[in-house]
């Protein structure tokens, strides 16, 4: 069995050895004998005695807490409960770390297709960035809800050239009309437009929105703000009221 002395224990758990000798003379730490010559030796299991020390102290738990703790008849599960604690906060903070470094990501490559850096730029790019994900997830709901509209398209069709049987097609325009109308609707309530000129955020009517040309990511509207009339970059528009 290894031995070790305050020194080296010391050094084993990135402490000083001030602070091995204080946890000594506050009892939590004793160690298991002491050499001829009257110096501390920890074993093995003082080692590991003093990594849950230090832990419980990374935790900032006092010295009478973590002295309790160790007292109790099964200390281990209340040690497990705070690692699982430590571990579910180290968890979130990587996970917010991480959301900050996308939006940094993002933020980079969209200055890099700014034609000129202003503070207006960032401010278009940070509010795109911000609803980026509702907007995703509304355009794949629509995706999603848009699958069995197409299939029974497909199906009415085949049956129409195939048989003769024309009025699934009719069924399918019965079904397909109302809903490209209410889905558009719903989508037009929920974006908002970012003006090219003015850098100002802008809700278009629904009348124009509908009928805008338009891509992926923008559409060809009015300004309200300035009156500036061509493509204008769509982001999330907030929950309808």
């Amino acid at each position: 069995m290894s031995k070790y002395t305050t020194g080296e224990l010391a050094k084993l758990c990135g402490v000083t050895v001030r602070t091995v000798q204080y946890y000594d003379t506050r009892g939590i730490l004793i160690p298991s004998e002491l050499s001829e010559g009257g110096r501390r030796l920890y074993s093995d299991d003082d080692l590991k005695r003093m990594k849950v020390i230090c832990f419980l102290r990374e935790l900032d738990l006092p010295i009478d807490a973590i002295s309790q703790i160790l007292k109790e008849e099964h200390p281990e599960k209340v040690i497990s409960l705070l690692i699982e604690q430590q571990e579910k906060v180290l968890s979130d903070e990587i996970s917010d770390k991480q959301g900050k470094l996308e939006k940094l990501h993002e933020l980079k490559n969209g200055l890099k297709s700014q034609e000129s850096f202003s503070l207006e730029s960032i401010g278009d790019i940070a509010v795109i960035m911000e609803g980026k994900k509702k907007l995703k997830k509304m355009r794949w709901m629509m995706i999603l809800t848009g699958i069995p509209v197409a299939a029974l398209q497909w199906v009415s069709i085949i049956f129409w050239i195939a048989r003769g049987i024309w009025w699934p097609f009719v069924l399918w325009v019965l079904v397909a009309v109302p809903w490209g109308i209410l889905v558009s609707r719903y989508y037009l309530r929920h974006v908002k437009y970012i003006c090219p000129e003015c850098h100002e955020v802008f809700k278009p009517t629904l009348k124009e929105a509908f009928w805008a040309n338009h891509t992926p990511t923008t559409r060809k509207l009015t300004c309200t703000v300035c009156g500036h009339k061509g493509f204008c970059v769509e982001v999330w528009g907030g929950d309808e009221k």
